[in-house]
């Protein structure tokens, strides 16, 4: 216990289980005085220590223990309250209350926005957010606002940091006025009053049970003031987490801060990512130096051996210092119990992991703990971890925003946000949530029939747009369809219409959150709201609707899906029950005094662990400096500090990928160092990594052959188009899925409009053209001009292709004239005929067909694109025009005859040279060109048709799949003929 004068400060190494260790020194130092024990008082970081400490209790008491009290009095960032238990309740005046952190959110959102004019609400709060983290970080640090007024650096500052520092001193104005309005006071500047006033009160009147302080590493000045008052407590301890006591002095001093300087009174920054950077603060925020800290005499059964916090101190000495790992004997490079793991890919590395937890459960009684900042790669080791029927107490959660509650209130903001676009409409309607229960199935039917007709092009904004695409057509081949969207979209549409109604005014945010909590509890029917999710939703919604008349005034509704994912994802969800007892998946935070017999640190890539420090808006760098605030890698101290009570454990693993989500990943630094130190003791797991890639492997590599499907004769077609004849040549496959298994594929929904949409709009318009007779230009034009017009036609659709659709239509009007002039006349457009060949009927529809001047017809195909080449022609691959031209010889095209094809044509409305619209024949009178020659492409069409007919359609020939390079391919049945397992290897 500490004298008067001279602190009682003690350290507990870092190859020391914390929270045992602790527990093991309080039993004993109490012994025989159990009721002492319940008297005294415990100071911790969190609540996650807390848990800790109760559960060294639990392990060590034996039987029934009171226990002290545990009080959490801040986390290094300093965001949790302060616990009742050091409020100093009728000694002087109350404290104030602190202002609720939703409250203050949505105010300084607010000055934001009124400052900056034209800021969205979701951009105004997130701002609000760095800056309060700015203002939280100058009372935690006790500088005084008035010491913006004080330096003067605008001169060396770019424009951009003057700006943003004019903006924060008038904003820093501003917010004592807000406060003193609500009779409040920010939560660190409480804090900072409660811990002096409790200073003050221990130091006149010392409590008469003892009081210690464990593992607190803030070095806040308030904070250093109680820790150094507890400390010279007759009955008070101060007990630190892994001060490092086996770095001699000169490494002690190379951390820095350096001395000030003699003339400005400045410090040399220091190495504020150093592990020992912030304990080392508040050693001197207390007055005290490291050899005023003793070593905590006790330990427990848990510890690693004592070589390895020397070998730890010696892997993180200061970087001017590392040269001295050259001279290194081999036991003070030894990391005996430490494994490292690369695996490639973050997959592979989450399943080595789940193993090797796995692998922890076969020992009776021991304990495991995943410990990663990534918490996707937490995500993932749960999920392989119930492959065998163990749930992880994975004490970070999840975030709500990923959780079906937030989902479903960010799906609403998307839908209203897009006006109900085709996505974020079917996204919101096919959400879980919605319309749970009994009929649900009937919904999800409609849903997925509108879901049908919503593929393709856009339609109109907002619920009209929908009413439009249900509405009836002529020549509808979606008829069933559309009668089971239309008799279904009247239910949906009462739901989803006081939604849009609500935001088609002018709605302040208040407004819109509350219109999003109806419209989630009308389409889920209250289920929005319940289980432990819901609680933490419908908590979190009625305190941003409480706060949002003070918030931010001008609110976008195209901004409030990012403003909801932020705010959603701020609050976590754990499940209430807990997991497997010995196994746990822990933050940082959450890891801090936490040891398991086998504690795995994963995700150790730059960026991740540690992760990159978080940009401030507001101050430059230099600014920060000038004030005294901490710099921006503090936060890698304290993730280096983790990082280095974590290896203390006696056993660890530690892994990482070579490959991230986004690409190469680069090892970190703390990485780095482990394994220059080691040298040639770094030890490897690669087992782990052998079996990762082995429980999923399979016993024997079959992968698919080349198909060739071979119906029987029965089940072939006898009627083909002229439009296949091209697939079944180029890819029998291909035709086989088309034709012989019925199998098409679905457009996807808000697809761009693609050559099969303009075609057909296209060849709409010049049929009705070509049908009125008068064969007006400025009719072309005008009919061309009212298809735009149509009301399902989207906006965007009808800016970006109107105007080359208007070029291409003007210049096949003055080609239409033209031909005119020399003697040629149209005979039909779109007509469809169809003709016995080889066996087979040939079916097809010919664009255009024309009466030539000298009595022949010519055929005309539209293209939206650029037609086939001639040498696709002359290979067979291109044959519909020939064929079409068979067909007229026969006789097929009622109202025509028997007529001979004199010219083949592809009109194409793409553009060439400096125009849009060109005519390319595939054939030549003269064979010029390597081109086939004009009176023998329909004989040479009826040669390779009849070819593929007696082969595939009267014969027994399989269906071979194909890769052909002379014929685009749109890939719509690679999946199905499994192309990525036999393309490229030689399977006979």
């Amino acid at each position: 216990m500490g004298e008067r004068g001279r602190p009682a400060l003690f350290t507990i190494p870092a190859h020391r289980a914390f929270a045992d260790a602790l527990v093991a020194g309080l039993l004993a130092q109490h012994k025989g005085q159990m009721m002492a024990l319940a008297q005294a008082m415990v100071l911790l970081p969190n609540n996650r220590a807390i848990r800790a400490v109760s559960d060294a209790f639990v392990r060590q008491s034996g039987g029934g223990l009171l226990l002290p009290r545990l009080v959490a009095i801040g986390d290094p960032d300093l965001g949790e309250q302060v616990g009742g238990a050091l409020d100093p309740l009728g000694d002087g005046d109350p404290v104030p209350p602190a202002i609720a952190p939703m409250r203050r959110q949505m105010m300084v959102a607010r000055l934001v926005q009124a400052a900056r004019p034209g800021t969205d609400a979701g951009q105004a709060l997130q701002l609000g957010q760095a800056l309060g983290a700015v203002l939280d970080q100058m009372q935690v640090e006790q500088v005084a606002l008035s010491a913006l007024r004080e330096i003067d650096l605008s001169a060396d500052l770019s424009r951009h940091w003057q700006t943003s520092l004019a903006m924060f001193e008038i904003l820093m104005a501003q917010w004592p006025e807000e406060l003193a309005r609500t009779g409040c006071i920010d939560l660190a500047e409480r804090r900072n009053r409660l811990f002096t006033r409790l200073a003050a009160r221990w130091g006149a009147h010392p409590p008469a049970g003892s009081v210690v302080a464990a593992g607190i590493s803030t070095s806040a000045p308030a904070v250093a003031r109680l820790l150094r008052r507890i400390g010279e407590m007759p009955h008070g301890m101060v007990v630190f987490a892994g001060l490092d006591q086996h770095m001699d002095d000169a490494a002690w001093e190379a951390i820095g801060p350096g001395e000030p300087d003699p003339v400005t009174g400045a410090r040399a920054a220091g190495h504020e990512s150093h592990p020992q950077y912030a304990l080392k603060r508040l050693l001197h925020g207390m007055s005290a130096t490291r050899d005023d800290v003793a070593l905590w005499r006790w330990g427990s059964e848990h510890d690693a051996r004592a070589v390895r916090g020397r070998n730890i101190s010696n892997a993180m000495l200061p970087p001017r210092l590392t040269s001295r790992w050259r001279d290194l004997k081999t036991a003070d490079r030894s990391l005996a119990g430490v494994e490292a793991l690369e695996v490639a890919t973050p997959g592979e590395e989450a399943q080595a992991i789940a193993i090797a937890l796995r692998e922890a459960l076969e020992t009776p009684g021991r304990t495991a703990a995943l410990v990663t900042p990534d918490r996707q790669l937490a995500t993932r080791v749960s999920a392989h971890l119930r492959r065998w029927g163990i749930e992880a107490d994975d004490s970070a959660g999840q975030p709500l925003s990923r959780l079906p509650p937030g989902t479903l209130l960010i799906a609403m903001a998307e839908a209203v946000a897009e006006r109900f676009a085709p996505v974020p409409l079917l996204t919101l309607l096919k959400h879980p949530l919605v319309m749970r229960g009994e009929g649900r199935l009937g919904w999800l039917e409609g849903v997925r029939a509108l879901d049908l007709l919503l593929r393709g092009p856009r339609p109109q904004a907002g619920l009209e747009g929908i009413d439009l695409v249900l509405r009836p057509r002529e020549d509808d081949r979606k008829r069933a369809v559309r009668e089971a969207a239309r008799a279904w979209w009247p239910k949906a549409r009462a739901l989803l219409e006081p939604l849009e109604a609500a935001f088609a005014g002018d709605t302040d945010l208040g407004g819109q959150l509350a219109a999003l909590r109806e419209g989630a509890s009308a389409l889920s029917g209250e289920a929005v709201w319940a289980g432990h999710q819901g609680h933490a939703a419908a908590d979190l919604f009625a305190e941003m609707e409480a706060a949002a008349p003070e918030g931010p005034q001008s609110a976008d509704p195209r901004g409030l899906p990012a403003m909801l994912d932020h705010l959603l994802g701020g609050v976590s969800v754990r499940p209430p029950q807990g997991g497997h007892p010995r196994i746990a998946i822990l933050g940082l935070i959450e890891a801090r005094l936490a040891q398991a017999d086998l504690m795995i640190l994963s995700g150790l890539n730059e960026g991740t662990w540690p992760g990159l420090p978080a940009p401030d808006p507001w101050l430059a760098p230099r600014i920060r400096r000038e004030l005294g605030l901490p710099g921006l890698e503090t936060r890698i101290g304290l993730a280096a500090h983790d990082f280095a009570s974590a290896l203390g454990a006696p056993h660890v693993l530690i892994t990482r990928a070579r490959r991230g989500s986004g690409g190469p990943a680069v090892a970190s630094r703390f990485w780095l160092r482990l394994k220059a130190m080691a040298g040639p003791q770094w030890k490897t797991a690669e087992r782990y990594a052998a079996l990762a890639r082995a429980i999923d492997a399979p016993e024997a590599y079959r992968p698919a052959t080349r198909p060739a499907p071979a119906p029987p004769a029965a089940a072939r077609p006898k009627v083909i188009p002229v439009t296949d004849v091209d697939r079944l040549k180029a890819d029998p496959f291909a035709f086989y899925a088309r034709r012989v298994l019925r199998l098409a594929r679905l457009d996807p929904v808000d697809a761009d409009a693609g050559p099969a949409w303009r075609g057909t709009a296209v060849h709409e318009i010049l049929q009705k053209w070509a049908e009125a007779g008068t064969l007006d230009p400025a009719d072309l034009e005008k009919r061309a001009r009212a298809m735009f017009d149509q009301p399902q036609v989207h906006p965007l659709l009808k800016a970006l292709w109107q105007p080359r659709l208007i070029e291409a239509v003007r210049w096949i009007a003055a080609e239409v004239a033209k031909d005119k002039a020399e003697g040629r006349i149209i005979l039909a457009v779109e007509k469809e005929g169809r003709a016995e060949v080889a066996g087979v009927t040939l079916m097809g529809k010919a664009d255009r067909i024309d009466r030539l001047a000298d009595g022949r017809i010519g055929i005309i195909d539209y293209k939206t694109g650029k037609p086939p080449s001639a040498r696709q022609v002359k290979a067979g691959f291109s044959l519909q025009l020939g064929l079409l031209g068979v067909i007229a010889e026969l006789g097929g095209f009622d109202g025509i005859g028997r007529a001979e094809a004199g010219d083949f044509e592809y009109w194409s409305l793409a553009k060439k040279g400096d125009q849009f619209g060109y005519r390319e024949r595939p054939v030549d009178p003269m064979g010029r060109r390597d081109k086939i020659v004009t009176d023998s492409f329909t004989a040479h069409a009826h040669e390779h048709f009849e070819g593929v007919a007696n082969d595939y359609l009267l014969g027994g020939a399989p269906f071979r799949a194909e890769i052909n390079p002379e014929v685009a391919s749109y890939g719509d049945y690679d999946q199905l003929m499994r192309l990525e397992e036999w393309y490229g290897r030689d399977d006979g």
